[in-house]
């Protein structure tokens, strides 16, 4: 797994996109004290249920590998002149 040049930013952004996702379709309401990774697990699971992206093998689930498919996904609905994608 290749690392993005700006991941940490893009995941940023995209665990906001997805919580923006998640809430939209009605089908959850993050609370604060909800953690990041929860939120993470949740919204690769919504992603992967909706079709928005490829699973991962079960015995691949892991924070990083998650954090690096919700990063990846969120750079490819960027414009390709973004900043993060420099």
């Amino acid at each position: 797994m290749k690392k993005l040049k700006h991941e940490t930013e893009l995941f940023k952004q995209a665990l906001l996109a997805g919580v923006k996702y998640a809430e939209g379709r009605g089908v959850v309401e993050f609370e604060s004290t909800d953690s990041a990774s929860e939120k993470l697990l949740y919204i690769y699971r919504l992603l992967v249920h909706d079709k928005v992206m490829q699973p991962l093998p079960e015995d691949q689930v892991a924070e990083k590998a998650l954090r690096h498919k919700l990063a990846l996904w969120y750079s490819k609905q960027l414009p390709k002149d973004h900043p993060l994608l420099k």
